[in-house]
């Protein structure tokens, strides 16, 4: 991700220089002033909904839900460890309230759990990596922080659209991981199936 962000920068500088040499400074100055300032109008929202997940843990609510979603993370991801299953309750209700960026940690530390030393990525783990691309948001708290920050009159009126949108892609990207490892899995089994009658023909030969 790292050289994807350094290969835009180096492009968009390249193109300035070219287009804007003398507004490659000023443009500069202005997305750092921007970004500083969009950091801080966000940095509210985050603090609520970071410091909620942090008092439902502490109370252990968390636990209630994830007893609650314990049928629906393994019928997702299949059997997990129970430290896999908290960070999962924990991603899953970050991606609810629309708190990405704090989803992320758990998420990686949901995947070291389900790393089985594998060198293909498990069904729970492409499931995990869809569903936090495509992760449903009753709540999407930044997407409408921004548009308070940009100054929107109204910033809430995204949230019917974008849970239809969430819905059908998390449903679809689900559908897909779904097929695709039965997929796998029917071609293990029959090239299983290939070496158990292969075998015992070797044998009477010999």
């Amino acid at each position: 991700m790292g050289i994807i962000w350094i290969l835009l920068m180096v492009i968009s500088i390249g193109m300035m220089m070219f287009a804007d040499p003398a507004g490659i400074l000023s443009a500069m100055t202005a997305s750092v002033n921007e970004s500083l300032l969009l950091c801080v109008k966000m940095c509210g929202v985050y603090c609520v909904w970071l410091g909620f997940i942090k008092i439902m843990e502490e109370i252990n609510a968390l636990k209630a839900v994830g007893n609650l979603l314990r049928p629906l993370i393994e019928k997702l991801f299949g059997s997990v460890s129970p430290k896999a299953k908290d960070y999962l309750v924990v991603n899953i209700s970050a991606n609810l309230i629309g708190v990405a960026n704090a989803a992320t940690p758990t998420a990686i530390k949901a995947i070291d759990e389900m790393d089985k030393g594998d060198v293909k990525m498990t069904r729970g783990m492409a499931m995990l990596f869809v569903i936090n691309s495509t992760g449903i948001e009753l709540l999407p708290s930044t997407v409408m922080s921004m548009r308070a920050a940009a100054g929107s009159v109204s910033p809430a009126d995204i949230l019917l659209p974008s849970f239809i949108v969430n819905v059908v892609t998390t449903a679809l990207g689900i559908l897909l991981v779904c097929l695709l490892y039965k997929k796998d899995a029917d071609k293990r089994a029959s090239k299983s199936g290939e070496l158990n009658v292969s075998t015992p023909l070797k044998g009477r030969r010999a």
